[in-house]
């Protein structure tokens, strides 16, 4: 993350996303797949790494292999405006427009109610002792005494995946194929996000 200057004079906190030019590695269409889609490839990976299944499908549309596959999901003439083989790089977005960033969250092990739920840390006079930071009761004592489904207990927090919507993009490199986007998005740096058109177009 950083920050941009608009021409307001608003300080903004941007995240610049690295769009660098998606590979159309397949076209799936209703006919052969029962649903419409596009395959996108990026990034870089020694061919040893890949399996021969792996390998002989980049192979089969003569393509170098990529380090990561993605579907996105097109309406069939949309996918019509692509063939395989085509680059889809950051000129295909606008300043101003509103998208959706998806990603896996940052793992933060095991954590307590206070962390994962943001509950109220206990007094810690009046008699209060070794219980600080439990959580309390979980349940009714009568009958039936069980604890309710969904209850916010201790747990793993983070690495799940998380769609932040409806930010804005400020400003595009398209020499770089940069986004600045406002705000922040799921993931730790380097990682893998995907970015859709806002489907609330709010």
């Amino acid at each position: 993350m950083t920050q941009l200057f608009l021409d307001s004079g608003e300080c903004a906190p941007v995240t610049v996303l690295d769009a660098s030019p998606n590979t159309v590695i397949d076209k799936m269409t209703d006919e052969r797949d029962s649903y419409s889609a596009l395959q996108l490839g990026v990034g870089e990976r020694n061919e040893s790494r890949f399996g021969k299944a792996e390998a002989g499908h980049f192979k089969a549309h003569d393509l170098k292999p990529l380090a990561l596959l993605r579907e996105c999901r097109v309406t069939s003439e949309e996918a019509a405006a692509f063939e395989i083989g085509q680059q889809i790089d950051s000129a295909i977005f606008e300043e101003g427009q509103k998208i959706d960033v998806t990603g896996t969250s940052k793992g933060r092990g095991f954590a307590g109610v206070v962390k994962r739920h943001g509950f109220k840390v206990k007094k810690q006079t009046h008699g209060t002792h070794e219980a600080f930071r439990h959580a309390g009761s979980i349940g009714a004592g009568s009958s039936p005494g069980h604890v309710i489904k969904g209850m916010p207990m201790a747990g793993h927090l983070g690495n799940a995946r998380v769609t932040i919507k409806n930010l804005t993009i400020l400003k595009i490199d398209t020499e770089k194929n940069l986004l600045f986007v406002r705000g922040s998005v799921p993931g730790h740096i380097d990682g893998y996000v995907s970015v859709r058109d806002a489907k609330s177009g709010k």
